[in-house]
């Protein structure tokens, strides 16, 4: 067995996942048109009226006062909800780019809102600064991550608009807001995790720390075990996750911590690949009810890998293959047992998939709409589904046991809830609508996805 890394399993089991799989995703066929949006996945689809995208922020102000056509800003389209999708005007921060400026002292720096998270790291380490923490995929537009409360891993790291010191605002009418905790605690507190439902966020300052490198181990444990030392291990490492199989009792483990060692990291060779997705795409041939013995041979046989380069390389993952996903935080108390029955669900109901579940710590924050707000420190878990297939039946089966333990809906995730359960979950919840009904008192920023959210009728 050729070794195991993250991503490349990752990108295997989607391969695999998507081995003889035709039929497309219900209702996801587009009618032709030439300014028809997808997002990242596929499975949202959009004809907005037109596109925007400013040159400079006073053009974006200057747009916004002169028109009264309904907006939605976009970034890179890996929403899973559809936040995006109107049949007014797309805004598109693709020239709002780039590191503006930087306190070296106080290890802060502003970017262009429209800027991928990607595009962040080497010119963050060029001024011998680092992001704190950052999510599993960096695809996203800081703006995008940040406006839906993206998160990485670790019981002491909020999520990405935890870290926010300043950012600034224009609202639907043109005028703009430069916001900080002490100039505007409440606006500044709504604004850091949005939904682009306020205005559109043009830049964002984000609290940093000095350049680091970290090394990271990967090794494969009994589901059960792991579980049982979770906490010990989270409170051990930097980071520590789990991305537990589905129909098997293993897990794959990862430990992330500082380190001074010198870089290794080698990806596997496109030979090393091809062998492990062919591996996988045999498996997809074994009905579910029968692959847990299969799964378990698999996983015992799997290589510890060490790991080690700069922060933003060993944090984020390139994936290539596309899906859609679900994720839900419960609190931390809840997260192993909500774990577990969805793992029980899914054999149980013999549901036919290889993705394996995330399984993540997150801590507590002041944001008003964060996953983790409030006094509890959250137990984030995401479901996957391959994009060629459609996910509702797994999602829809999967969803009730995230509410079954007091879950919340990552904002850029897919969920069903709308304002009341909403505001049952969030205890900022009415705060936020009431901000978002003063800066935006036409509607404008909304779409009928926001109209759910906040309970708004068309």
């Amino acid at each position: 067995m050729n070794k195991l890394t993250r991503r490349r399993f990752l990108t295997s089991s989607a391969l695999a996942a998507m081995y003889g799989v035709t039929q497309p995703v219900s209702g996801q066929a587009a009618r032709a048109n030439t300014t028809a949006w997808r997002n990242w996945s596929g499975s949202l689809v959009a004809h907005p009226a037109d596109r925007f995208s400013p040159a400079n922020e006073q053009a974006l102000v200057d747009f916004l006062a002169s028109t009264q056509a309904s907006l939605r800003p976009v970034g890179s389209g890996h929403s899973f909800t559809p936040l995006v999708p109107t049949d007014g005007y797309l805004l598109i921060l693709d020239q709002l780019t780039g590191l503006l400026s930087f306190d070296q002292a106080a290890n802060k720096a502003t970017f262009g809102a429209g800027t991928r998270l990607s595009d962040m790291g080497a010119p963050l380490a060029r001024i011998g600064q680092a992001m704190i923490n950052l999510p599993d995929i960096d695809r996203q537009t800081l703006a995008g991550a940040t406006s839906t409360a993206t998160h990485g891993t670790g019981i002491d790291f909020k999520c990405l608009s935890g870290y926010i010191t300043g950012l600034r605002l224009v609202t639907p009418n043109g005028a703009v807001h430069d916001l900080t905790r002490e100039s505007s605690s409440e606006l500044f507190d709504a604004a850091r995790v949005g939904l682009g439902a306020l205005g559109v966020v043009t830049q964002i300052t984000m609290q940093n720390v000095p350049q680091y490198r970290l090394k990271q181990s990967t090794w494969v444990d009994k589901t059960g075990d792991l579980l049982r030392d979770f906490d010990q291990l989270a409170s051990t490492h930097r980071h520590f996750e789990l991305l537990p199989f589905c129909h098997s009792d293993y897990s794959i483990a990862i430990a992330t911590d500082e380190t001074d060692e010198p870089i290794n990291n080698r990806e596997a060779t496109a030979e090393e690949e091809a062998e492990f997705s062919l591996l996988l795409q045999g498996l997809t041939k074994v009905p579910a009810s029968l692959r847990r013995p299969i799964m378990n041979t698999i996983a015992g046989q799997m290589d510890a890998v060490e790991r080690v380069d700069e922060s933003y390389k060993i944090l984020a993952n390139i994936r290539n293959d596309r899906f859609n996903e679900m994720e839900y935080s419960v609190p931390l108390e809840h997260g192993a047992d909500c774990l577990q029955e969805v793992l029980k669900t899914i054999d149980n109901k013999d549901i036919d998939v290889v993705f394996p579940l995330e399984y993540r710590y997150v801590s507590r924050d002041d944001t008003m709409l964060s996953m983790s707000t409030g006094e509890e420190d959250h137990a984030a878990i995401s479901i996957h589904r391959t994009a060629s297939e459609d996910y509702r039946p797994y999602f829809d089966l999967i969803e009730p046991i995230f509410w079954k333990y007091g879950g919340r809906p990552h904002w850029g995730k897919i969920h069903s809830l709308g304002a009341e359960q909403l505001s049952a979950l969030y205890p900022r919840f009415d705060e936020f609508s009431a901000i978002r009904k003063r800066l935006d008192p036409g509607g404008r920023m909304l779409n009928p996805h926001l109209r759910k959210l906040f309970g708004v009728e068309s």
